[in-house]
């Protein structure tokens, strides 16, 4: 009768042993990981950025398999201002011009919680211009600048902000609805904003950006790139 007893009592044991054993199991590890503010890792042509500078952040890891495989867990408090741009960046280095096509895709898995955007961050490459694409948004946060108007320019429908950060002037396209996955026409909009509206000449797009603006992340939140890649001619 003891036996049995202690072979009822050893079962749920060993079986709760065995769930613990699995929980603590470290996932596999990333190809790089970095929690250095400033971390970067370059890959076939890109290069990854953990990026955490704004005040007041809390701690944030980045992780890559590759440019178009990686992701951040970041967890930055529930207070204003933006704490980090964890990204992956191409440089293009041609002049509006000299380009043939310039054309993105991305596909990402984020938070339903949180403050932050998705989005390009695009620069000439003086850093004297520079142009946001949000593709989603979540939590209070919105552009720098006064509306322009709404336009639909490289595959989606964006309203416009026109404004500057007190070093260089600022070009936010907010997408109309959040979007996991797409692709962008790059080339049309900076055809757009030089041809169109004449905000800037034919200068020489450098960095073509894409990753996470986070204002806050309050507890830990994961940001998955499940593709991202930069095609320029």
């Amino acid at each position: 009768m003891q036996r049995a007893a202690r072979t009822l009592f050893l079962t749920p044991l060993i079986a709760l042993l065995a769930l613990i054993g699995f929980a603590a199991a470290p996932a596999q590890a990333a190809t790089w990981s970095s929690s250095d503010q400033w971390g970067t890792w370059s890959n076939g042509g890109y290069t990854l950025y953990n990026n955490i500078w704004g005040s007041g952040a809390g701690s944030q890891t980045i992780w890559a398999n590759s440019s178009s495989d990686w992701g951040v867990w970041a967890n930055h408090p529930n207070t204003g201002g933006i704490k980090s741009y964890p990204n992956a960046k191409k440089v293009v280095g041609k002049k509006i011009s000299a380009i043939n096509t310039l054309t993105s895709n991305y596909s990402v898995t984020v938070p339903s919680s949180g403050a932050y955007n998705t989005s390009y961050d695009i620069w000439d490459s003086n850093y004297a211009y520079e142009i946001m694409l949000w593709v989603n948004k979540t939590g209070p946060v919105g552009p720098l600048g006064t509306s322009q108007g709404t336009v639909t320019l490289g595959g989606h429908t964006w309203t416009v902000y026109k404004g500057s950060n007190g070093s260089n002037q600022v070009f936010s396209f907010i997408r109309g609805s959040n979007s996991s996955s797409g692709s962008v026409d790059i080339k049309s909009i900076v055809n757009w904003i030089k041809n169109t509206k004449g905000w800037f000449g034919d200068v020489t797009i450098g960095d073509v950006q894409f990753g996470y603006e986070i204002t806050s992340s309050a507890g830990g939140l994961d940001f998955g790139t499940n593709g991202f890649g930069v095609s320029a001619s």
